[in-house]
């Protein structure tokens, strides 16, 4: 059985867990709270273990904290512009919780703010679920969900499934901050990015896509070939200067539906290499650009700007209001069913 430890109670006097899963040289802790991923153990070039996940050390500073810190987001992950959305020919208004005009990360009280129940726990899987009940945070149906973190021999994986009793919006994500120098280490922008995409989906000043799906090539967008996270993170490019850095999202190449390569990034500090496979459309890349005033990380840590980086797989963001993005839409009875694979080696060797 997984290690099961208590990690206090919230505001509302309600009991957090956290669990512990363990696979040969990996291990992670993962709460209750917001399905939160809190430590991922991977071992370095010299075989010590390293902390490559941002998190907190108490239950009042993840309720407390507002940067997602490694939960699953949901019930639609990303921004929805303007804050509301159109389905079946009723109009759906949602929080403003973002630059007060659009909808971020499923609102005020989202999946990320909610203590989920366990299904089964194992040694190296654990199964969350939560049901979110029709017209929470305004979408519509009831929507059951359950997320299965299993650790494997080369990492972890982290499975998604859902379904409603009527249509409505779908997207999760999972939103770990990496830093693969260590959680503790400073900025990652001296650590290698490479993105499987030829293709972006640029946005305007407040991060709500236009609706344009470009190609990277001849822009500081086109991270195909491995480099330095701060290669071009400064340029003189409106899309950066918009969002601080990178945080966009980019069309996967490749067939949605299927387990591909979506991302690689690794730390020559350590010799820690991640590989992202999903069957995800879209992955954003999110440099951590506004850490700076996060409350103190687990041991102190002081987080600040960059020193983490997200590779969120996702629906496209303000998908609702394009038809031409992938579908976000929930048809009720269907099966909502993605996975991503975080996959951890050494440069050079296996773990």
């Amino acid at each position: 059985m997984a290690e099961k430890t208590s990690f206090g109670v919230t505001r509302d006097n309600v009991p957090v867990e956290q669990y512990t899963l363990r696979q040969g040289a990996l291990s992670c802790d993962i709460l209750t709270y917001g399905a939160a991923l809190r430590a991922l153990r991977v071992p370095d070039r010299a075989g010590r273990p390293v902390d490559v996940a941002l998190g907190f050390d108490s239950i009042g500073d993840y309720q407390t904290q507002n940067k997602f810190m490694g939960a699953v987001v949901g019930r639609f992950a990303n921004r929805i512009g303007g804050a509301q959305f159109t389905l079946n020919g009723r109009d759906y208004p949602l929080a403003a919780n973002n630059n007060a005009v659009n909808h971020f990360h499923g609102g005020l009280r989202g999946f990320d703010k909610q203590v989920w129940t366990v299904g089964d726990a194992g040694e190296t899987r654990l199964v969350l679920k939560l049901s979110s009940p029709d017209g929470q945070e305004g979408y519509p149906g009831a929507l059951d969900v359950s997320v299965t973190y299993e650790l494997t021999e080369e990492g972890l994986s982290v499975r998604y499934l859902a379904s409603c009793d009527q249509d409505t919006l779908c997207n999760l994500t999972n939103h770990t901050y990496f830093n693969l120098a260590g959680h503790d280490s400073g900025p990652v922008t001296d650590q290698i990015i490479q993105l499987f995409a030829s293709f972006y989906t640029p946005a305007d000043t407040l991060s709500i896509p236009t609706g344009e799906v470009l190609r990277v090539e001849g822009t500081p967008m086109d991270l195909r070939v491995p480099g330095p996270i701060g290669r071009s993170i400064d340029e003189d490019f409106p899309q950066l200067a918009f969002a601080g850095g990178y945080d966009h999202n980019w069309a996967i190449d490749g067939q949605a539906g299927f387990l591909r390569p979506a991302a690689l990034a690794w730390s020559e500090a350590t010799g820690i290499q991640l590989e992202v496979l999903t069957t995800q459309p879209g992955v954003q890349f999110y440099t951590g650009n506004h850490l700076e005033g996060c409350i103190p990380g687990k041991g102190g840590a002081p987080y600040g700007n960059r020193w983490g980086f997200c590779l969120e797989t996702q629906r496209f963001p303000d998908g609702p209001h394009y038809g031409h993005f992938p579908s976000c839409v929930l048809k009720a009875g269907a099966l909502y069913s993605e996975e991503t694979v975080f996959r951890f080696s050494v440069r050079g060797q296996g773990i």
